[in-house]
């Protein structure tokens, strides 16, 4: 039980990181590495936990294959990084968020996080062409679209496309937790 309660704290950070990460940057384009650095940790534990304490909990998969998954989103989105197409703290943070992910489901995120991403680029161009908002807070993405930037706040498509890969993956799944 003890376990089932670490892994959820564990899952739950995830989360509230993921909300974290998307609110910094709409308010102001900005992901604070620290987040990258908690959800690395959260997974970290929550890993640690299933694999020395619940062996038998087939819950994640093999170390290699979420290291490898955060190691091929962090080469890609560090070349849309050096390409000026993609924030650096976008690319720290996705990555952070993949190594939840095994490659069997790093697919999925990447589609789901391309999906929101193209949705708030869309809103994007709305906001920045019909001006809706009279007076958005200095320095926030909406102040900045309106001013004529083309910059997303991709930490919500990032949180998004790892929300939905959670439920994918099955980490919510009764079936899951009543094997702790």
């Amino acid at each position: 039980m003890s376990i089932l309660i670490i892994y959820l704290i564990c899952l739950f950070a995830a989360i509230g990181l993921c909300g974290l990460a998307a609110w910094s940057d709409v308010r102001g384009l900005v992901i604070p590495n620290s987040y990258s650095v908690y959800m690395t940790a959260s997974f970290i534990a929550a890993y640690s936990a299933v694999y020395f304490c619940a062996p038998d909990v087939e819950l994640f998969g093999s170390l290699l294959m979420h290291g490898l998954s955060a190691i091929a989103f962090f080469v890609t989105t560090f070349v849309l990084f050096a390409l000026g197409l993609l924030g650096a703290g976008d690319s720290k943070f996705g990555s952070a968020c993949a190594l939840w992910l095994s490659l069997k489901y790093l697919p999925i995120y990447l589609f789901f996080m391309t999906l929101f991403g193209g949705v708030l680029g869309i809103v994007t161009l709305y906001i920045r062409h019909k001006k809706p908002f009279k007076s958005p807070a200095e320095g926030s993405w909406i102040a900045q679209a309106q001013s004529g930037t083309n910059k997303v706040p991709y930490g919500v498509a990032i949180s998004v496309g790892l929300l939905v890969t959670f439920v994918y993956a099955e980490y919510f799944s009764p079936t899951i937790l009543a094997s702790f």
